[in-house]
């Protein structure tokens, strides 16, 4: 019997391994226990049966106020938040034919920081902060421009887009700390606590306009990610096969710029998820694109969703920023990358 099995839906037909449905649905529902548990935690603990059963069907009790305005919100925007990140980092390693790839550090995170945090200093009490997002990305689009510029010499090697990238990621970091200094004393707590990453005080007006910000990024995803894989080709072999590399290259990073811009503007510089969550993916689905992006997605959101956990569990009453406990494991996972290359 073969391995492999073809799904075909219009002109649409992709090919996929028998063996990798076990583990996708593995996948799943531990992604799902880890959001039920995370729904039932908290000051007041909800067992939980109780929580499934809320879920499927509300009432006026206290407890289904609290999981469906509180903690459903939070959780449901911590996942989307993660996966967002996840799915960035993948395309960029991927496209890069680089394991270090990741929005933070190619400078994503940091000018998407810089460009959210000018904002929420300077313009937010006049415009509001409905359109801080879109100057997180704004700023994010800018830092990979300006990395493109620096590094293109005949062509873009891994090597030198990584090292432009670490270059223009300092100086948006000084350009954050530039703004910090100069912005009314009124803002800073609050972009120090953006800053570190929270998805403190969620809404379900955040996830509804993070998810039209991802909407954004669709149509270029959908329409690019199915040349990826010729892209870890070199640009002669792509070209002759028939593909557009620039083209191709400028729609992914302009998706990826999307949805590390959206997410970022939305619960702060999450740092190290766009970086571990890839190479979890890999260890899992070695070869299939698509397998790798489902699995990065829900480890993606899984992180985030268990550091936001940690972050208001272990210190009560105090509600750290989730940013904190995702460093704490992504900072020893980054140099446990670095010396692996080194070897």
């Amino acid at each position: 019997m073969p391995d492999s099995r073809l799904f075909r839906c219009g002109p649409f037909s992709r090919l996929y391994s028998r063996h990798l449905q076990p583990i996708l649905l593995l996948c799943t529902v531990i992604t799902l226990l880890v959001i039920l548990v995370a729904l039932s935690m908290g000051d007041v603990a909800i067992s939980l049966q109780q929580t499934f059963k809320l879920l499927v069907k509300p009432d006026d009790s206290v407890q289904s106020f609290i999981l469906h305005e509180l903690r459903l919100p939070r959780v449901t925007l911590a996942f989307l938040a993660g996966g967002g990140l996840s799915l960035a980092g993948l395309i960029m390693q991927t496209l890069i034919r680089n394991p270090l790839a990741s929005p933070d550090t190619l400078g994503i995170t940091t000018g998407a920081s810089a460009g959210a945090l000018l904002w929420l200093s300077f313009f937010s009490l006049q415009y509001g902060s409905a359109l801080m997002p879109w100057a997180a990305m704004g700023g994010a689009a800018c830092a990979v421009g300006l990395i493109f510029l620096l590094s293109w010499r005949n062509g873009l090697t891994p090597l030198r887009l990584i090292l432009t990238g670490v270059g223009v990621s300092a100086l948006a970091g000084a350009v954050v700390t530039l703004i910090l200094v100069f912005s009314p004393l009124t803002t800073t707590f609050s972009a120090w606590v953006w800053l570190s990453g929270s998805v403190y005080a969620a809404t379900w007006e955040k996830v509804l306009r993070l998810l039209l910000i991802y909407l954004w990024a669709l149509p270029a995803l959908l329409f690019s990610l199915r040349y990826l894989k010729t892209l870890q080709l070199n640009d002669a072999l792509a070209i002759g096969l028939g593909v557009r590399v620039q083209l191709i290259r400028t729609l992914l990073l302009l998706g990826c710029v999307i949805l590390s811009g959206g997410a970022i503007a939305l619960v702060g510089a999450m740092a190290f998820v766009g970086l571990i969550a890839p190479h979890l993916a890999r260890l899992v689905v070695r070869n299939g694109l698509f397998g790798q992006m489902f699995i990065a997605i829900c480890s993606g959101g899984v992180m985030v969703v268990i550091a936001d956990l940690l972050a208001r569990m272990l210190f009560r009453p105090a509600d750290l920023p989730a940013g904190i406990f995702v460093a704490l494991v992504g900072a020893p996972f980054f140099l446990w990358l670095l010396i692996r290359q080194r070897t």
